[in-house]
């Protein structure tokens, strides 16, 4: 029997409903809360992760800062304490800037609490549309049964619908056009081996878990067809931002004539910064490096760099799959 689709967050009963990521594969354990801390805080600690996935959050929590306390003045500090929680994504201030957008155009006197959440509710449901379309795009680019390999986390537990990269990989499982999935473990949070080892095994989809080191060796040894990763935000010229690895990943690529692919929602796509350099990059505690389910690996004074995302340059990539067709370099979006 073909198991039933999770979800990384939902709204209902009034609250915004998210499973807590940071307790997988172990837990499958939901959290409901109105509280627009308690969601900033989740973005923040990634119980809630995945660019379009904090997008959504963020815009329901912007929902619900007119639930209770309906003055602008609350609504301008949430916009505000949203804006601080992860500076790479695209999608969180695309988001922040939709809602503000419809609350600055109502009236006077209007309850902006349904006028929101409708707009919150849209975005998730387009979320939902665009992620059914770039699975279908992506299928063309598998030539035959392919191994892949993908980097971080990109299925459903990174979106409001079923995934970007991963979501492809599992249309193109599902149409026999994948024999094998290698996945990154993604230090050091190793959202590949918990997150995306947890969706394969949960679909059946077979797949090998390979420190993030291998990926090189495993192309000239094994032989990978494709790479597919997600991004985090994508700019005007196609250099593309996502989780820390992926430029190694694709110079190795490269180097071993593997297509690289990346795979997006149009959201992600940033078209007022011009090149990779524009493109603002996460630091994060270097207790992360040291530090695994709160146990100690290392000595946590050590002297550590902890940068979350890099950038890899356009001319590494030969495709971006997004929910509007398949774009090769150079790189228009239009």
């Amino acid at each position: 029997m073909k198991k039933p689709d999770f979800f990384a967050l939902r709204f209902r009963d009034n609250q915004l409903e998210f499973i807590d990521q940071t307790k997988l594969p172990f837990e499958v354990e939901y959290v409901l809360t109105d509280d627009i801390e308690r969601i900033a805080g989740a973005i923040e600690r990634l119980e809630i992760r995945g660019a379009p996935a904090i997008g959504i959050a963020a815009a329901f929590a912007m929902a619900l800062s007119q639930k209770k306390e309906t003055s602008s003045e609350f609504f301008a500090s949430s916009l505000v304490r949203l804006q601080r929680t992860r500076p790479t994504a695209v999608n969180l201030f695309w988001a922040l800037d939709e809602m503000r957008g419809v609350f600055n155009s109502l009236n006077p006197g209007i309850d902006a609490y349904p006028v929101l959440l409708s707009k919150a509710q849209q975005i998730l449901q387009g979320d939902v549309e665009s992620c059914d379309a770039i699975a279908a795009n992506g299928l063309e680019v598998f030539l035959k049964p392919s191994n892949v390999l993908t980097h971080c986390n990109t299925g459903a537990l990174a979106l409001g619908g079923g995934g970007t990269a991963l979501y492809v990989i599992k249309k193109a499982y599902e149409a026999g056009l994948v024999k094998h999935v290698y996945v990154d473990e993604t230090r050091p949070l190793l959202q590949g081996s918990r997150l995306t080892a947890f969706e394969l095994d949960y679909y059946g989809i077979p797949f090998s878990v390979i420190t993030d080191s291998m990926a090189a060796f495993i192309m000239k040894t094994v032989g990978i067809d494709l790479v597919i990763t997600g991004a985090d935000r994508i700019v005007a010229n196609g250099d593309s931002a996502n989780k820390i690895g992926t430029y190694n990943l694709a110079i190795a690529s490269s180097y071993h004539n593997v297509p690289f692919y990346i795979a997006a929602p149009w959201t992600t796509i940033d078209t007022n910064s011009q090149t990779g350099d524009d493109i603002v990059i996460e630091e994060r505690k270097q207790s992360e490096l040291f530090t695994v389910r709160g146990n100690d690996i290392s000595i946590p004074t050590y002297p550590a760099r902890n940068p979350s995302f890099d950038v890899t340059p356009s001319n590494l990539i030969a495709g971006i799959i997004t929910d509007r067709g398949l774009y090769r370099y150079p790189y228009t979006f239009v």
